[in-house]
């Protein structure tokens, strides 16, 4: 039987899998992006077929896990298509964050959730695919797939991968784990800790350290000098704090600040835009208005920027997609989620604009972060204190705020170059034919 070396680790995924969709449902009841996952693919289910058999070139597969993933593999995705276009390029996700904001991604022929119902669907779904290359980005393992494109021989190449020794991989209970990680063709990996680590299970020739294609990413996004009017006009003259993907506990580290320096500008960028998440920021930001209002305001006869200006000193970002431009606005950027158990988000898409960094204390598993921190171009904080304290260091010594800016900016240039190491094995490797 093809899968029988899976069917222990097989037994274990069914299992969480069968446990993830009755938490979904449960969760549905109250939680909106429970919902959105449910309704998505309830939608998705009825033309799915028909939307299958519009494929009629050769595919390139590239699965994202959300959003974050999607823009990390995104510079190989492009690259591929541009270096092979007789492909049709076709994306997946698991999660209506990633999905929901890349639809109308053009670069793809098809943009699907990645179907989660019985095996047999899963099966129909891959062989009407039939990709002649498949990318999965980082991790979201999920035992089907991998294991059935690995048994139909499809190059399956893992990249902008990380791992740590608290994974079940490199466990005593880890041995069926292992074998998702050998259905890989290749895996790139971002670090040599990674590599190690593999190593030790006994993963050792197809591996390659190169690097995070998410330095490619913020690169090419801030090469492209796109300008927001309404936030230029905002911040004009003033110094100004973006701070990007926040949860509320890192609002809730910055509203002092923002409140009691009016002469400041901020601009707030929450990780979750659902209406509510934006009214908790509303409610804690007292001279806020939110974008969208903004942009209303902003369009009507006799506007006067100066005396809206007197009365609001922080926009709240209600959109999704704006906020690796916003962040060349900022005098100084705050990287939200390092006050909670997930940590710190996207630091590069600040870094890339020459801005000091500054973020939580949870960010230990972050290698980017760490070196941020370690060149110079970033900070981090424990308590709102701290954070005070830091801007106004900043704001205060403008040779410090420089230089920390060069600082990180030199970083991100220093670690471009992942996806054309990708790009360059597909070719020597003739994984693909033009």
């Amino acid at each position: 039987m093809v899968f029988s070396i899976f069917a222990p680790v097989r037994f274990l995924y069914l299992l969480i899998e069968s446990g993830y969709r009755l938490g979904i449902h449960v969760a549905a009841a109250w939680n909106p992006k429970a919902r959105q996952w449910i309704r998505g693919r309830k939608e998705q289910k009825k033309n799915l077929a028909d939307k299958l058999k519009q494929i009629q070139n050769a595919v390139i597969w590239m699965h994202c896990a959300s959003l974050g993933e999607f823009e990390q593999g995104r510079p190989v995705f492009e690259s591929l298509l541009d270096t092979f276009p007789n492909y049709q390029g076709v994306i997946t996700f698991f999660s209506p964050s990633g999905y929901i904001p890349a639809i109308n991604y053009k670069r793809a022929t098809h943009i699907f959730y990645l179907p989660f119902t019985n095996r047999m669907n899963k099966r129909r779904f891959v062989d009407a695919l039939n990709p002649s290359l498949v990318l999965w980005v980082k991790y979201d393992y999920w035992q089907f797939y991998l294991s059935y494109l690995s048994s139909r021989k499809i190059p399956l190449l893992l990249i902008s991968a990380t791992f740590q020794r608290s994974q079940a991989f490199f466990k005593w209970y880890g041995k069926q784990h292992k074998k998702i990680l050998q259905c890989f063709s290749h895996l790139f990996v971002q670090t040599e800790e990674s590599k190690r680590l593999l190593k030790k299970i006994g993963i050792i020739e197809e591996v390659t350290v190169n690097g995070d294609t998410r330095f490619d990413r913020v690169l090419e996004i801030a090469s492209r000098h796109n300008n927001i009017p309404a936030v230029e006009e905002f911040c004009a003259g003033s110094q100004v704090i973006v701070a990007g993907s926040t949860w509320i506990d890192d609002e809730q580290e910055l509203d002092h600040y923002a409140n009691s320096n009016p002469q400041r500008s901020f601009i707030i960028a929450p990780h979750d835009t659902a209406s509510y998440r934006i009214s908790e920021v509303q409610r804690l930001f007292t001279r806020s208005i939110r974008f969208s209002e903004y942009e209303k305001q902003r369009a009507q006869p006799g506007f006067n920027a100066k005396a809206f200006r007197s009365k609001y000193n922080t926009l709240i970002i209600d959109n999704i997609g704006m906020l690796s431009r916003l962040y060349k606005y900022a005098s100084i950027a705050y990287v939200g989620g390092g006050f909670g158990n997930d940590g710190v988000h996207n630091v590069l898409e600040a870094a890339v604009y020459g801005k000091p960094v500054i973020f939580g204390p949870v960010f230990s598993k972050y290698m980017e972060a760490i070196e941020l921190l370690e060149e110079g171009g970033a900070f981090t904080v424990e308590t709102a204190l701290e954070l005070e304290l830091k801007f106004n260091e900043l704001f205060q010594n403008p040779e410090l705020l420089r230089e920390s800016g060069i600082q990180a900016e030199k970083y991100v240039f220093r670690k471009k170059g992942a996806t054309e190491k990708i790009v360059r094995y597909v070719q020597e490797k003739r994984l693909l034919t033009s």
